[in-house]
């Protein structure tokens, strides 16, 4: 089911939802990789959240709901946009300007592990299992291969790229979890504040630091922005927001497995990046690793069928 803020429910399969979300991001990387030549990342996680911030809560307004914060929300807010806007929006940024967007998409796709390690030590119900632990082993193996000395050596890849990503996966899991403790959250709520308190503090940032100019060379690249901003941007992070309230963190964080696949088939047909036989094998070996943690039987149907919400748990 995915809710909008009119609170009408439409009957689209979770699985379907994931689908959308992770090609809306996916190409949202190859977007980045395009703009980043231009402007600076920090003016890029700006002009992302401003604008899908300022979409969403216009939304709002039309369908006749209180924009302004209410409750704990300002808080989560600000929390949410600082852990899966500020952070990751701006080193995603970076590191395209280093490395492919087949290899950044692939790296994030670890997040789901980060996530599954650190509900092990903040939240006592979850519990490490033989197959989780497998799982983890089986898919820190696969970034091993991923960005190993073979990676290094082939020269290829940027150390400052693969740790900016990294650092991203790290944020983005902490986020996810951080949205498991806000309890009676509303997807779309979540996302515009989360894209607002992105945007105005690395707005300011860029004033401080650059002035206007720095946002100079938006006017050249305004209609892949626009496109970034509406469909790379507001439209996958209220999804994403849905699927994390109605499937939970572990499961929710699964749309990250389906983005290497989407990003390296867009980065080959629009950007012509190369894809080595080492990268495919290691990332089969990553979503290997990620599937062994994450899905069960009951997640097989709940990915297709229903999902019944889950209730958030505070630590």
């Amino acid at each position: 089911m995915l809710s909008f803020a009119s609170g009408k429910s439409f009957a689209v399969p979770l699985f379907v939802q994931m689908l959308v979300c992770s090609f809306l991001w996916g190409a949202a990387f190859i977007l980045l990789k395009l703009a980043g030549t231009s402007l600076s990342p920090l003016a890029l996680t700006a002009i992302r959240g401003l604008m899908a911030g300022t979409l969403i809560l216009l939304f709002m307004g039309l369908t006749g709901h209180n924009i302004l914060p209410r409750g704990r929300e300002l808080r989560d807010w600000i929390v949410l946009g600082f852990l899966q806007g500020v952070v990751p929006n701006t080193l995603t940024a970076y590191a395209l300007t280093q490395i492919s967007a087949g290899l950044t998409s692939m790296l994030q796709a670890s997040t789901p592990l980060i996530v599954a390690i650190l509900a092990q030590a903040l939240f006592a119900s979850e519990r490490l299992t033989l197959k989780t632990a497998l799982g983890l082993l089986i898919g820190f193996g696969g970034m091993l291969l991923l960005i190993g000395p073979a990676a290094f050596g082939a020269g290829s890849v940027n150390p400052q790229g693969i740790a900016s990503v990294v650092i991203v996966a790290f944020s983005y899991a902490l986020g996810t979890l951080y949205v498991r403790s806000i309890p009676g959250a509303q997807p779309i709520r979540l996302a515009a504040g989360q894209q607002l308190f992105s945007g105005l503090p690395t707005f300011a940032a860029v004033m401080l630091l650059t002035g206007p100019s720095g946002f100079a060379p938006a006017l050249d690249a305004l209609p892949l922005l626009l496109v970034l901003g509406i469909f790379g941007t507001a439209m996958p992070i209220v999804i994403y927001m849905n699927i994390l309230k109605k499937a939970g963190p572990t499961l929710g964080s699964m749309n990250g497995y389906f983005l290497p696949p989407w990003t390296i088939l867009l980065g080959f047909a629009l950007l012509g990046e190369p894809v080595s036989l080492r990268e495919v094998f290691a990332t089969v070996i990553v979503l290997s690793g990620v599937a062994l943690v994450s899905v069960k039987v009951e997640t097989l149907r709940r990915l297709w069928g229903r999902v019944v919400p889950v209730q958030p748990k505070v630590c």
